[in-house]
């Protein structure tokens, strides 16, 4: 019986790619997405994963969420932290809810799915938990005090749970993607867009299977050494 991995934000972007990869490698995917049905409905289409709804910065949705996905394709063994959002705004102008929303959806949401499978994961001996966190996250950024908050505090949440993990061979990882060539990359203005990728050593924006690459190395059977470490994919932008 093949491993079962949830991604969340899974059926498009980033984390299209990751539900592609790791299903590629022989596990069973459910690709979680928050509002989008038509393109969730598309994408099961394309790729026969299946997809299911639910916010994960809502914690009772995500116990009900694991749950169903536990009934339905077996236990959880994986589990990839990939959605997040962003409400840009220097702090001067940055609402509360702002601010709350990019927590409670980004940082809150890894919580709230690593609570609602980590225990399975530990009483069966073998779990992964990939964090996707972000360059932002370990540099920092104008005008995204909630985001590289959030993202650095999913590096954090990383090491403290890796440490939780280890002795029942449940690693917690975490991959910091670089700007990547996505609809929230796309997004940026042209000449914004264009002093980013300046500061790119290599040149270029990232590709999404680049990190569906390291998601996959994190998440395989053979890399049960690797805990509490940061996969840093970003160009050469950030190295420290």
């Amino acid at each position: 019986m093949s491993r079962v991995a949830i991604v969340t934000g899974g059926t498009r972007g980033i984390g299209e790619a990751i539900s592609l990869a790791l299903r590629d490698m022989g596990m069973t995917v459910a690709a979680n997405y928050a509002g989008n049905e038509e393109k969730a409905k598309a994408f099961t289409e394309r790729t026969g994963i299946r997809s299911y709804r639910w916010d994960v910065g809502d914690y009772g949705a995500c116990q009900d969420g694991c749950a169903q996905v536990g009934d339905e394709l077996g236990p959880v063994d994986a589990v990839v932290n990939n959605a997040g959002i962003t409400r840009d705004g220097v702090l001067q102008r940055m609402s509360f809810d702002d601010w709350n929303e990019v927590i409670r959806v980004n940082l809150g949401g890894c919580f709230n799915m690593a609570k609602a499978c980590f225990a399975g994961m530990r009483e069966r001996g073998w779990g992964r938990i990939i964090n996707i966190g972000s360059v932002n996250g370990q540099s920092g950024q104008y005008g995204q005090v909630n985001y590289a908050a959030a993202k650095s505090g999913i590096h954090g949440f990383t090491k403290a749970l890796a440490q939780e993990g280890a002795k029942y061979g449940v690693t917690v990882n975490a991959i910091a993607p670089g700007y990547i060539d996505t609809d929230m990359v796309a997004a940026v203005p042209e000449a914004v867009l264009e002093k980013i990728i300046a500061k790119i050593p290599v040149g270029r924006l990232g590709r999404a299977e680049e990190i569906a690459r390291g998601v996959a190395f994190l998440c395989a059977e053979d890399g049960a050494f690797i805990t509490g470490s940061t996969l840093s994919i970003n160009g050469g932008q950030h190295m420290y």
